[in-house]
């Protein structure tokens, strides 16, 4: 339903740094974000969603966590350990901080302010010096065990030359806690019913730590023991029998115990349990309470995305019931298995992953044609078929020098784990990619397990029921739009006359009438990023007074990570191998010209007064004018041109249009908040919504503005009285708005070495290729090439991909460049 899509980069400050609006065709879209070298290096986030989704909450949006290093523009690179202590109830923490430069030399001797945070809140302050390794040693302690887990530490060390430099630690816990939960198999325990309890243990980074343990009842005795296999999840077997108790006695990898009370078991209830090892079918068994026999009918119901793939009723007349239902008529991924009483209320539930073999696009891959030789040319082909029949897809080819860029394969986030998995699962699921490596039997176990303890409920049943859907905020964007509407004394416009002209980015003058309630549509647009617009109305006898009022969507609030897990303590550490690979890549590329560079200043302390001119679009720099007047200077006249005549020095009107001296022939340029308008639009400004003029005469001032300053130019900038919104008023019936518009793409640089080509750059890539859209035709074939760099290595190539019908394709191939 969208035809758009929002895609933002976030940083450790949950702060939208980019943001991208992608026009969507078919489901499908591409982008990239243009990292500067004045980004700090950091745990950042890419957020993506449609206006449509913000209506169902932010579980669902695509929100994953990746590492930006930062070589260039940084002199200090840092290593933190963590030490956990219990002092007195009380988490103490010890934070060791080595501080060194690029090359390893440590800064011995510096004295290191720090700032402690956690949740935004200053727990301790100080400074210490490191020592002769180059290390800080900073402690503080978290009295408030409940929260306050995460944060950072704001560390700034002074250099010898006095510069100091601040680096922002993360603070991923403050303790060495472990949360051990027991979860039973459909949801509930019931006495006197076999039913499997999963297991999940999470330290306090957030990651599954594995423990191992014993069940005694309330005697003391020995029931069953138990122990995670994998990422501190796993499962047993138990019945708990009439009027005991049970403790689960925990061990963990420290050598300490916990005593965990299990959950209380109901006297008589149902319960769901599911074999999912079989690969013709999915075995469903329903368990009753010996006092609930030959009551109500039951129902189970089995659905996927909305959708319901089985139901089968069922009359409990002894206390187990079997189905067995087979593989091909459920959907690949997670399927939601519901039990479902007499009168429609939920009694049970569990959720089940059936991996994708039926439906998954099949990619034949040719590489006869890959070239094994430094800058050699690897043309590939494929085809693309779903049950031996071609298909028509959208591809995205990403090819990397595995032995630069090395890939952690557990850890990836890929088409599969994010449209299969992760999506229908609440929460942070620790190595995702894992459960689609292997097809064994340990894998297809420890998947279930995520299943049994990460499984929840997309959609509240109760409200399913009884036909209660969320409200509809956000509607599906189709296309770009500004809409709004028009009062005159509070009341609406009818009929009135509204134009909207792009002055800056593309050509685009439309005019359209006001509704019975005011309203107006622009929509159907297409502009960029950078464009600007001037909206104008009237009312139907050009009556210039009247209110616009625009339609400005607020943004989506930042919620917190979701996978803070994943986030690292040493950035630039993790990433050092590759940063020094990158290093040469961008010193080769900067000594030709071919890569932007930002060079960032020495800090200055600015002293002089306020700018008269602060938020002004002079193409000189605000307050580089020849004369600057003020707010203050125009408060006492009706029309703008009335404050002007003879206030200007040089300047003279004819009517309301001004003129230098010098050349009588040609009106001033005028620029009000960065776009141009004509001459004897001057007087439709009010003077009240100005806060400054700038006067640019000399031939310094006016050069930047090529044959438009030949006459001289006054740059006017509105006040910014509606707190920073995207649009201004300057006059009555008129209001400028920069809206985001499209971003437009930029094609991937991959160079070619054709036969007779030589070149002395050294070609020091180590992502070598990279295509967003590889198009299958209708016999599903498609191809694509690209040239080897400089330097051997394993070459990595990744394709994946989806087609009309939505069935999914990812396939890795490896070759050796020589």
């Amino acid at each position: 339903m969208s035809k758009i899509l929002y895609v933002e980069l976030i940083n450790e400050k949950d702060s939208v740094k980019r943001q991208l609006r992608l026009p969507l065709m078919g489901g499908v879209t591409w982008g990239d974000f243009k990292l500067t070298d004045s980004l700090g290096e950091g745990n950042y986030r890419i957020r993506a969603y449609t206006a449509y989704m913000r209506n169902f909450g932010t579980d669902f949006f695509f929100d994953k966590t990746i590492k930006i290093g930062n070589s260039w523009a940084n002199k200090v690179f840092t290593q933190t350990k963590y030490d956990f202590q219990k002092e007195n109830n009380t988490d103490k923490v010890t934070a060791s901080i080595h501080f060194e430069d690029k090359n390893g030399i440590a800064y011995k001797e510096s004295d290191v302010s720090y700032d402690v945070q956690l949740d935004f809140r200053s727990v301790a302050k100080g400074k210490v010096k490191t020592n002769l390794t180059g290390d800080a040693v900073i402690s503080f302690i978290n009295n408030q065990s409940f929260q306050n887990k995460t944060g950072k530490i704001v560390a700034t060390i002074t250099l010898e030359n006095k510069q100091k430099v601040t680096k922002s630690i993360p603070i991923t816990s403050t303790s060495n806690d472990v949360d051990v939960q027991f979860m039973p198999e459909g949801g509930t325990l019931v006495e006197e019913l076999p039913q499997r309890i999963a297991i999940k243990a999470v330290n306090s980074t957030g990651h599954g730590e594995d423990v191992k343990g014993s069940v005694v009842d309330d005697a003391g005795n020995a029931v069953t023991s138990f122990e995670t296999s994998y990422l501190g999840m796993g499962s047993f077997v138990f019945n708990m029998q009439s009027g005991k108790t049970y403790t689960a006695k925990v061990k963990f990898k420290d050598g300490s115990e916990k005593d965990i009370k299990l959950p209380l078991a109901q006297k008589s209830g149902y319960a769901i349990a599911i074999n999912n090892t079989d690969t013709a079918k999915v075995g469903l068994k329903i368990m009753a309470s010996e006092s609930l026999l030959n009551s109500s009918e039951l129902k189970v119901v089995a659905q996927q995305a909305g959708n319901v793939y089985y139901v089968s009723k069922a009359k409990m007349d002894k206390q187990v019931l079997i189905a067995n239902i087979p593989r091909k008529n459920l959907p690949d991924g997670i399927v939601q298995f519901t039990l479902f009483s007499a009168d429609n209320q939920p009694i049970a539930e569990r959720l089940v992953f059936l991996n994708p073999k039926n439906d998954i696009i099949n990619v034949a891959l040719n590489n006869g044609s890959v070239s094994t030789a430094r800058r050699g040319k690897s043309a590939f082909s494929f085809d693309a078929t779903n049950q031996q029949k071609p298909v028509l897809g959208s591809f995205s080819v990403a090819v990397t020098n595995a032995t630069k860029v090395a890939p952690d394969e557990d850890n990836e986030t890929n088409i599969l784990t994010s449209l299969l998995l992760t999506s229908d699962l609440v929460g942070y699921v620790e190595k995702p990619n894992h459960y689609f490596l292997n097809d064994d039997a340990k894998t297809l176990k420890e998947l279930d397990n995520l299943m049994l303890t990460q499984g929840w409920r997309r959609f509240t049943w109760k409200n399913v029921i009884n036909n209660i859907n969320p409200n509809i905020t956000y509607k599906p964007e189709e296309s770009l739009k500004i809409s709004g509407t028009i009062t005159k004394g509070n009341k609406p416009v009818v009929g009135g006359k509204v134009m909207l002209m792009a002055t800056k980015g593309t050509m685009i003058i439309v005019d359209t009438v006001t509704n019975a309630e005011g309203r107006f549509v622009f929509d159907n647009l297409s502009f960029g990023d950078s464009t600007k617009f001037v909206v104008q109305a009237r009312t139907k006898t050009e009556r210039k007074f009247v209110d616009i009022n625009l339609d400005v969507v607020p943004g989506q609030i930042v919620t917190k990570n979701k996978n803070g897990a994943d986030i690292d303590i040493n950035v630039n550490n993790t990433l050092m191998k590759y940063i020094k690979e990158s290093d040469n890549y961008f010193n080769e590329m900067t000594r030709l010209g071919l890569l932007e560079r930002t060079i960032k200043l020495e800090e200055v302390t600015i002293t002089e007064k306020k700018n008269p001119a602060k938020n002004s679009s002079n193409l000189n720099g605000a307050g580089r004018a020849d004369y600057i007047m003020t707010a203050e200077d125009l408060s006492t006249c009706v029309t703008l041109s009335m404050c002007l005549q003879g206030r200007l020095p040089g300047v003279i009107f004819r009517g309301n249009v001004p003129f230098l001296m010098r050349s009588q022939t040609t009106p001033m340029h005028i620029v009000v908040d960065g776009m141009q308008v004509e001459p004897e639009f001057l007087d439709n400004i009010s003077p009240t919504d100005v806060e400054s003029i700038e006067l640019l005469k000399s031939i310094g001032n006016t050069a930047i503005y090529g044959m438009n300053g030949g006459g001289g130019v006054l740059v006017i900038t509105t006040k910014r009285g509606d707190g920073g919104s995207s649009y201004n008023r300057y006059a009555p019936g008129v209001v400028t708005y920069n809206p985001s518009g499209i971003s437009i793409s930029r094609e991937f640089y991959s160079p070619k070495y054709d036969a007779g080509t030589t070149t002395s750059k050294a070609d020091l890539r180590t992502t070598i290729y990279w295509n967003p859209q590889v198009v299958s035709d209708k016999e599903g074939k498609a191809k694509f090439e690209f040239y080897n760099a400089d330097e051997p290595g394993s070459y990595r190539v990744v394709i994946e991909g989806v087609d009309v019908f939505g069935h999914l394709a990812r396939k890795v191939y490896t070759y050796d460049v020589k």
